[in-house]
């Protein structure tokens, strides 16, 4: 008996060898960690169950976190700010767009002006950087992205960058995006030092100022104001991979994923639509009128819903994604022209800028009431509400996954 134990022990530790500690078939690394590009399944918390991984976001570019549960938001949740920023001040960053060379600050609970920065001529929004340590300004009359402390609320550094407009991060953090509307051009840069990588134009694009990317992070859609058109931009190859012309009178403003990656929201300020364009394949699906020149398009805390800013109309359009309808509206009582923004940490709030009146406005996103107006003078643009809750940036006022 004796000569048999070692012999059976032999063969155990052989047949766990062979097929992996967990019963399935070994790889090489086993227990590192998990590879940065997807598979057809993903495990659970345990890596004890694996379920398919819906299309939309199969095949993510080498870096990029994986999305859970087949949702793009679902780290985006009310609440979910990361501790490391959690106990920044919660302020609203107001670019001024035209006059002042400022961005006023504001405290998001007792509505009051903190502080004014001289950030540039032509700031046109506010940034935070892909890991959220930094939040940039993009001032683009003054050449300069203007690097302001989260924890401090102040300019900490300047970088020399042509006409930055409008300012995105790849999902794999590696490069910044600087949309150089001016010069009709999508510059890849470093994200520290925005020194430029590569440079991405094309003769139907005019205007390119807004963007974003695919579930799976490999392209990116940008939409081209001036020609009523659209890019789509492969990520890992700088390159213009498709081209979608919107037909006449269109004047694309924000795009915007849905949270289950499967389309991309579009809002057209000329025609005073709502486009859906799916993910697989660069076309208009679908188009729902809204309120005149619906403008910067925001996805409620809980994935159920789109607040779509109608700067014509002077109020926001709710658009209900399980619906695919507008389901409420929320004015402005005595009107006013509502841009760019986002919605608070808890998912309480609406902030938006009013792009011609000088005004930032804030709606409780239960009631649709107006709860806050707030006069900063000037031309208010891409203002972004911080913190907020999410693992990266992916650029714009506060486009977090």
């Amino acid at each position: 008996m004796s000569s048999r134990v070692p012999l059976v022990a032999w063969v155990m530790v052989s047949l766990l060898v062979a097929t992996g500690c967990d019963g399935g078939p070994a790889t090489p690394g086993a227990g590192s960690s998990p590879p940065t590009s997807a598979s057809s399944a993903d495990s659970s918390p345990t890596g004890a169950v694996k379920r398919p991984v819906a299309p939309p976001f199969r095949h993510r570019i080498p870096g990029m976190p994986a999305s859970h549960h087949d949702d793009v938001y679902a780290a985006t949740r009310a609440g979910h700010v990361r501790g490391r920023i959690a106990n920044e001040p919660a302020y609203l960053y107001v670019p001024n767009s035209f006059g002042a060379p400022t961005t006023t600050v504001i405290d998001q609970r007792t509505h009051r002006i903190v502080r004014v920065l001289r950030t540039g001529v032509l700031s046109q929004h506010v940034t935070p950087s892909y890991d959220l340590k930094t939040l940039y300004v993009e001032a683009s009359g003054s050449n300069e992205l203007v690097a302001l402390d989260p924890h401090t609320g102040r300019i900490v550094r300047r970088y020399h960058v042509d006409r930055p407009y409008n300012l995105y991060f790849t999902p794999d953090g590696r490069y910044a995006v600087v949309m150089d509307e001016e010069h009709e051009r999508i510059v890849f840069a470093d994200p520290h030092t925005f020194r430029t990588r590569a440079v991405v134009t094309d003769p139907s694009c005019s205007g390119p100022n807004h963007a974003d990317f695919s579930a799976n992070g490999r392209y990116f859609l940008v939409t081209c104001e001036f020609s009523g058109s659209m890019l789509k931009v492969s990520t890992l190859g700088h390159r213009v991979t498709g081209r979608l012309d919107l037909g006449p009178g269109s004047k694309p403003q924000d795009v915007r994923l849905a949270p289950d990656g499967k389309t991309f929201f579009v809002a057209d300020m000329g025609r005073d639509l709502l486009l859906e364009i799916p993910w697989d394949r660069l076309r208009v699906a679908r188009s729902t009128p809204t309120p005149m020149m619906p403008h910067g398009i925001y996805p409620s805390r809980d994935g159920r819903f789109l607040y779509v800013s109608d700067r014509g109309a002077g109020e926001v359009s709710v658009f209900s994604l399980a619906r695919g309808r507008i389901v409420d509206t929320w004015p402005i009582p005595g009107g006013g022209t509502p841009d760019m923004g986002g919605v608070s940490a808890d998912g309480r709030t609406l902030w938006l800028s009013g792009r011609t009146d000088g005004y930032v406005y804030g709606w409780n996103t239960r009631t649709g009431r107006l709860i806050a107006r707030i006069f900063v003078g000037g031309s208010p643009h891409g203002l972004l509400v911080w913190p907020q809750p999410g693992r990266y940036s992916l650029g714009h006022t506060g486009n977090l996954r």
